[in-house]
């Protein structure tokens, strides 16, 4: 059996997993990773997006909304802004996503932000994140 690292995910409302894995799929802000045992250490932000657990209790996949992921050689830790189990979206939820993510654009926009160009980033990824979970965003 592949070796297995403890991971966490934990998002301000509550820690939703704790557990021994053997990979974490990661959606980074700079591109999907997967994280196993003995991997390099790494932080890096998330962007909105799928994470996926596989580990010797299965497999898990929750909704991230934003944060950050550090793997280091104590673990896998994920420090999410918001954090959902996969089955637990739906269209309401997804609906209130893109709308917080379409209101900070807005704003952005009028305040003539630097900031404008990342947020229609994560408002776009938000919007991919309903695709790809089947869910329509209209």
């Amino acid at each position: 059996m592949a070796d297995t690292v403890q991971f966490n995910l934990v998002s301000p409302e509550r820690s939703l997993a704790s557990m021994q894995v053997n990979e974490v799929q990661i959606p980074g802000s700079d591109g999907d990773m997967t994280a196993m045992a003995d991997h390099a250490p790494t932080i890096t932000t998330l962007r909105p997006g799928v994470l996926k657990v596989s580990g010797p209790e299965g497999d898990a996949e929750y909704v991230v909304t934003g944060g950050f992921a550090e793997i280091g050689e104590s673990g896998i830790s994920v420090l999410a802004e918001r954090a959902i189990a996969k089955a637990d979206m739906d269209q309401a939820t997804l609906k209130g996503m893109v709308d917080a993510a379409t209101d900070a654009f807005a704003k952005a926009q009028d305040a003539n932000s630097e900031a404008a160009d990342d947020i229609a980033k994560t408002l776009a990824d938000t919007v991919a994140l309903g695709d790809a979970l089947g869910m329509s965003v209209n």
